[in-house]
């Protein structure tokens, strides 16, 4: 069963932060990996403990992207897209401990 995916105005902003081949890095890698089967947990996905951003994180090399899933609709909310450096989560421009 093939999944929705809706982006957040917020994470729409926090893509626009990024080169433009980081962008487009980010964005195939949504649609490659949370089109199918979003909620099952792989080496670059993973639920997360509960926290105010989302439920769940995509591992895009240092990119990190925040999403929750609504199964009964078939849709993914992307709700932020942050990037690390070093062991530190940066999103809107900001240190962000999870």
């Amino acid at each position: 069963m093939r999944f929705d995916i809706v982006f957040k105005p917020q994470a729409v902003e926090d893509l626009r932060l990024f080169k433009k081949e980081e962008r487009t890095r980010v964005i195939k890698a949504i649609e490659g990996q949370l089109s199918y089967e979003p909620n099952s947990e792989t080496r670059n996905r993973k639920r997360l403990r509960p926290n105010q951003t989302a439920e769940w994180v995509l591992r895009v090399d240092r990119f990190r992207v925040f999403y929750d899933i609504e199964e009964s609709a078939h849709l993914v909310k992307v709700e932020a897209v942050g990037h690390k450096r070093g062991s530190r989560l940066f999103i809107h421009g900001e240190e962000y401990l999870l």
